[in-house]
């Protein structure tokens, strides 16, 4: 069968990296989701605006102009939030590991403030998605934000 055959078209090569949307419509896309979020932000609905701000993470571009755009809306909504556990309860399990690696970016960032945040949700969703949500978050090398 020619299923069966292995003509190395399986084969990925990582070197190989295509942006998938310009960098202006990837920033403009996040524009949006910011008007959305302060939105929610404003009535307040803190787990919808979190999940607003994760859905279509630029994950797909090497752009930092698009990753610093995402992070900060993601950080603008962390940093309103004073439930964190209620904030976690209601997110959407699809978005546990997007939030795990925006919280290694808090983390990464040095400020104070912010890392004590990002630790106690890191703690809180580790309790909620066990360690695999951490695995996968520190092993994707290729969706990172």
């Amino acid at each position: 069968m020619a299923d069966d055959e292995d003509n190395g078209s399986s084969v990925l090569d990582v070197d190989t990296y295509v942006e998938t949307e310009s960098p202006e419509v990837i920033i403009a896309r996040i524009e949006g989701k910011s008007r959305q979020v302060e939105r929610l932000l404003r009535i307040p609905q803190y787990t919808e605006a979190l999940e607003t701000a994760l859905m279509d993470a630029p994950t797909q571009t090497r752009d930092e102009r698009c990753k610093s755009a995402n992070w900060l809306l993601v950080h603008r909504v962390l940093m309103a939030t004073k439930d964190v556990d209620g904030l976690l309860m209601g997110l959407n399990p699809e978005l546990h590991d997007i939030l795990m690696k925006y919280l290694y970016r808090g983390l990464a960032t040095g400020d104070r403030i912010t890392c004590d945040l990002c630790l106690r949700l890191h703690e809180k969703l580790y309790d909620m998605a066990g360690i695999g949500c951490i695995m996968r978050a520190i092993s994707d090398t290729q969706n990172l934000v």
